[in-house]
């Protein structure tokens, strides 16, 4: 990694902000300390066990590994020792250099190291065998604990170690950032810009070397000056010239470059020594090099920057920035829609509204940028997750204030979107776009691909986001009056002879006679395709529409039930596109708003959990079933916050979430 040369002395530490306690004890780290301490105990880890599972989930070990705590592996252990510099990282057996390669850069800017590794802990007084360090994770900053037992084999640390056998600060820490991952073996393989962002809350910007702007030095120079983790780049006199030097480290500490200005090259030979010193020009095998600018951009293919602030690099101004977050996420069957690639399903995408009210100073339009992250997906790689493909678009809304349908875009094509689909845990970019109002639509690139996500939005002026998808209330009519008798259609007399002839003198049914009824009726029409209605279903009904309060159901009752069912029926039959007597999961969004009801993605995707089957279909029992349960729902939700407004605390779509136990 390249890094930045700053002059030795001490600077002051800042004090971390408050973390997110994440212990399962609840109990803070200075809490857990000083209840060791009054205990005369050492500190063990429940949460993170010295033991193979928090090492491997899809292997053995290879070898018998002892966890050791540090005094128990050295005489002076010392937690950080000179100060914590890019030398006191070594890597071990474990494939983790692009780990390696940002705790590097994290040695360069001692703000952001501070807030990493606390500095209130040593193996000094107060040691009670406790550590703990701070981690930014989906837009909060979570304090993780552990306890200091530490891999080792012949009383050697297996994994990260610093070069001076008796510090620590980097082997504990390799092990907390573990933990937050939930094993070691889930650090193998990565990128340096992830644990960069978690090191900071930065924004990541990436560049292809091949094609960079012309003023790509400039534009990396800038990034050191704001503190950006990355590396030095200074210009050295070289000969009377100019000459645009780099420094790398490999972090595996050997293997280096060996063109010019390599450490034993000639080209060192005409910088005196006084300039050789100021450079830290050494010839050592210790994995540090310098190279010509132009042949890092001919050798190297990509550059990543993670930036504290999201600040163009290519302009001098600083601004201030205001963020948006949006937590959410893709569900199969709900609102795991896909690219625009799969019209059928892209709609069902969360949808962001995203309004652009003040151009920037001087300027026409309207600065911001957008950072896709997919969660915890190293954590879940044990479950055998992967890192999924993701993108995002942006379109211009139109006037109606509703999550958009599948027309809207099968006839409007997207303003701006994300460079590519890619399978990284985040995807940004920068956008400027007239004052307006947008629809802001992250997803995967497949369809039907689960994942939660955390949305960012930076943008120079106040800009004002909305969930699309949020609790809308549900405006049901009032139940329509039963026809009187000498008004019946000829279908409807027909219904009163079948149900005279089930219910008997007192002219109401239980659920058994009525689900005898609703089949026997439902089996003649020849236009819907269904299994039998099930007990469960009629039961509902009848909670539904039994006004006297009884369990049974009058023919008045079902008369009204009987035009609501039709009315369900035909909007069934609409979205059975192929006439299989299923509907898809996709399109039940837009049936059950037909049917009055609008609900939070939340709250729909747990129906599609409760209702659809494995092909992500459901047959009419199902969706009648749920039509039934959620207008019971309703209308109880209506009834008591009309008699009493103080007594319900909840929103419709929480209410129901609770009523329907789901």
């Amino acid at each position: 990694m390249p890094y930045l040369y700053r002059a030795p002395g001490p600077q002051a530490h800042p004090v971390p902000k408050d973390a997110r306690i994440t212990h399962s004890s609840g109990q803070s780290f200075e809490q857990m300390r000083q209840e060791c301490l009054q205990r005369g105990t050492l500190f063990e880890d429940a949460d993170f066990p010295a033991s193979n599972s928090s090492l491997f989930y899809s292997e053995r070990p290879q070898i018998p590994f002892v966890w050791k705590r540090p005094g128990e592996i050295v005489k002076n252990p010392e937690f950080i020792l000179g100060g914590a510099t890019r030398t006191d990282i070594c890597q071990g057996e474990l494939g983790d250099c692009w780990l390696l390669a940002a705790i590097a850069s994290l040695t360069l800017n001692q703000k952001a190291l501070a807030r990493v590794i606390p500095q209130d802990q040593s193996f000094g007084p107060g040691y009670a065998g406790i550590f703990h360090f701070q981690f930014w994770q989906h837009s909060e900053w979570l304090d993780v604990v552990i306890d200091d037992r530490l891999p080792t084999f012949r009383d050697r640390l297996v994994f990260l170690h610093s070069a001076d056998h008796n510090e620590f600060w980097s082997a504990l820490l390799e092990k907390a950032y573990a933990k937050l991952n939930g094993s070691y073996e889930a650090l193998k393989g990565g990128s340096a810009i992830e644990a960069m962002e978690d090191f900071t809350g930065g924004v990541a910007e990436t560049f292809q070397t091949k094609e960079a702007p012309e003023n790509f030095y400039e534009i990396l120079e800038k990034a050191l000056k704001r503190g950006s983790l990355l590396g030095c780049f200074i210009d050295v006199s070289f000969r009377g010239q100019r000459i645009e030097l780099i420094r790398i480290r490999n972090p595996w500490g050997q293997v280096e470059w060996n063109g010019s200005w390599s450490d034993s090259s000639p080209e060192w030979r005409s910088v005196g020594p006084a300039e050789q010193k100021r450079l830290c020009h050494t010839a050592l095998d210790d994995g540090e090099f310098w190279m010509a600018f132009k042949d890092f951009k001919a050798h190297f293919d990509k550059v990543e920057i993670c930036n504290l602030t999201p600040d163009a690099l290519e302009e001098d101004a600083i601004h201030k920035w205001e963020v948006t977050v949006h937590q959410g996420s893709w569900v199969r069957g709900s609102t795991a829609g896909g690219c625009r690639n799969f019209l059928d399903t892209f709609w069902t995408n969360p949808q962001i509204k995203l309004s652009l009210t003040e151009k920037d100073e001087g300027q026409e339009e309207c600065s911001f940028l957008v950072a896709l992250m997919q969660k915890d997906r190293r954590k879940l790689k044990r479950f055998g997750a992967n890192v999924l493909t993701i993108g995002y678009a942006i379109y211009e809304c139109p006037d109606k204030d509703e999550h958009l349908n599948k027309d809207f875009f099968r006839y409007h094509a997207s303003r701006a979107r994300s460079k590519t689909f890619i399978n990284l845990r985040e995807v940004s970019d920068r956008f400027k776009l007239p004052p307006g109002e947008y629809i802001l639509i992250p997803s995967t690139f497949e369809p039907h691909q689960e994942a939660d996500f955390c949305l960012r939005i930076f943008s120079e002026k106040k800009a004002i986001t909305r969930d699309m998808d949020g609790n809308v209330d549900i405006d049901l009519p009032e139940p329509p009056k039963p026809t009187p008798p000498d008004q019946e259609t000829e279908e409807e007399q027909r219904f009163r002879a079948l149900f005279e002839q089930v219910a008997g003198e007192d002219m109401e049914v239980t659920a058994e006679e009525l689900e005898y009824v609703l089949n026997a009726v439902l089996q003649k029409k020849k236009d819907i395709k269904f299994k039998k209605l099930s007990l469960i279903s009629c039961k509902n009904i009848i909670s539904l529409m039994d006004t006297s309060g009884n369990g049974k159901l009058e023919f008045d009752e079902f008369k009204v039930f009987w035009d609501k069912l039709k009315q369900w029926i035909n909007l069934f039959l609409r979205f059975d596109a192929d006439k299989s007597g299923t509907m898809s999961t996709y399109e039940l969004r837009t049936a059950l708003k037909a049917a009055g009801f609008q609900l939070s993605s939340h709250l729909l995707q747990l129906i599609v959990l409760r209702y659809a089957d494995e092909e992500l279909q459901l047959d009419f029992d199902d969706f009648l079933n749920c039509l039934v349960r959620l207008e019971n729902a309703s209308r109880v939700f209506q009834a008591l916050s009309t008699k009493n407004k103080e007594f319900i605390h909840l929103n419709i779509n929480e209410f129901i979430h609770l009523t329907m136990n789901i």
